[in-house]
């Protein structure tokens, strides 16, 4: 699976601890930045390309974008069509899992002010290991978030 990550400035220390994790488990990361801290950067900038990345191959790449809640990430992320981000930023694991089983997302925003690190790799790897259900009920709510 090919991974695109993306942050700014408040996800940056997360994300650059996400890099070798991914790898690790053996996904070919993208980083479309932020390639260093720059307090002024903004999330758009980034978020953006890894959305579209996403969107342009969705058979074979995920999304993992990081900022301070992870909210504004997503909205950026799902402004791009095709895309379905979700955040997390604590919570039950099973909000997570619900987000992929019944959503399909393919992109998770994560809320780095409010995670650690250790939980941010659990939550990833969940987030990865758990498949689309592939149900009618939701296939059909997915072409209907599609067809906007």
């Amino acid at each position: 699976m090919i991974i695109h990550l993306a942050t700014d400035h408040a996800g940056f220390e997360l994300k650059e601890k996400l890099k070798p994790f991914l790898e690790k488990l053996e996904h070919e990361v993208i980083d479309h930045g932020a390639f260093e801290y720059d307090e002024q950067d903004d999330y758009p900038d980034f978020v953006r390309k890894a959305a579209e990345a996403v969107a342009a191959d969705p058979e074979r790449s995920q999304g993992i974008v990081l900022g301070g809640s992870g909210q504004g990430e997503a909205m950026v992320a799902n402004r791009v069509k095709g895309v379905r981000a979700a955040v997390y930023y604590g919570g039950p694991e099973e909000i997570l899992k619900l987000s992929r089983e019944h959503n399909g997302s393919n992109i998770l925003s994560l809320g780095a002010r409010f995670i650690d690190e250790e939980t941010a790799k659990r939550i990833v790897k969940i987030w990865l290991e758990t498949p689309f259900s592939g149900e009618e009920r939701h296939k059909r709510r997915i072409d209907k978030i599609d067809s906007f």
